[in-house]
């Protein structure tokens, strides 16, 4: 039986957690000005699973979850969403803009699982759904679609993801999530090849500089290894309907430091947008008894990237 109260020190890394994925935003804004989008995802997963594989043991679950979830999270949600803010969707919307993941995650549990969803959550779906058609018209009006549409099809491709992980049942998160880091690498590589070109590569890398090996140790290593390793331990020792709420402070992070690092202005459409997301993804994700120990596990990449951005 789990406290269903965090500690404080447990409730500080929850918060320091929410606030190293949404900053990762601006981080992944930096990057893409010193790489290609998908080259720059390929170096995130490499740096990531390089070493750490070597110390996080065996894996823990069969080869065909790692290899389904490594592709869907990291070769097409992460792909699709640097590629859309490499088009222009700003680092604090797409933060936003990610967090219906948990609606598409309910649609998919629906459709795959079965897990029938109750009304408040269906509720909770509408709302969500509607703020994204407020931030659609706000974008349309200041900035490129494309880059809006292909966050949003990362979102959907991240509830794929959670659906293949809630199947896999990965009894550690750390482990699970560097060794999943481990298959998008090559994928992405010669996407990256095929689509940037090679010449576009080889610049980047031989004009590697501090900012940009800065840029791949905090998406690799704080982000995934420590984000999701800390997020694990929470996750482990509570409930989760007391450590997901925090994932909602992600986006808050990710609008609020665009706004003071990128100068990313926030419209009264996009703060509707906001509310009307948070709110909904909030009535989505939350379940009104606890959940149980097996599912506890199961959950883990619910924020960001998971499987974090």
């Amino acid at each position: 039986m789990h406290p269903a109260r965090l500690a404080p020190a447990h409730l500080a890394l929850a918060v320091l957690v929410a606030a190293v994925w949404g900053v990762n935003f601006v981080v992944i804004e930096i990057g893409l000005d010193h790489f290609p989008p998908l080259l720059f995802s390929a170096l995130r997963f490499l740096v990531a699973a390089l070493p750490a594989v070597f110390f996080v043991g065996r894996p823990k679950v069969a080869w065909k979850w790692i290899v389904g979830v490594g592709l869907v999270l990291g070769v097409a949600k992460f792909g699709l969403l640097f590629t859309g803010m490499d088009l222009g969707a700003p680092a604090g919307l797409s933060s936003l803009i990610l967090q219906v993941q948990a609606v598409f995650t309910a649609l998919f549990a629906f459709a795959a699982l079965g897990e029938r969803p109750g009304r408040l959550k269906v509720l909770g779906m509408a709302v969500a759904l509607a703020g994204i058609g407020v931030a659609a018209v706000d974008e349309g009006g200041s900035g490129p679609l494309a880059g809006f549409a292909l966050v949003i099809a990362a979102a959907a491709c991240w509830g794929v993801s959670n659906v293949l992980t809630r199947k896999a049942a990965p009894p550690d998160a750390l482990n699970f999530m560097v060794w999943v880091s481990t298959v998008p690498v090559l994928p992405l590589l010669a996407l990256s090849l095929l689509l940037e070109g090679p010449e576009r590569d080889l610049e980047a890398l031989r004009g590697l500089d501090w900012t940009g090996v800065g840029v791949i140790a905090y998406v690799a290593w704080i982000t995934t290894v420590f984000g999701f390793g800390a997020w694990g331990l929470l996750l482990r020792r509570y409930p989760a309907s007391s450590v997901a709420p925090f994932s909602l402070l992600v986006p808050v992070f990710g609008m609020s430091s665009a706004a003071l690092f990128l100068g990313e202005s926030v419209s009264p459409l996009r703060w509707c947008a906001a509310a009307l997301l948070v709110g909904g993804v909030a009535l989505t994700s939350f379940q009104r008894k606890a959940v149980a120990e097996p599912e506890v596990r199961v959950l883990v990449p619910t924020p960001n990237g998971g499987a974090t951005p």
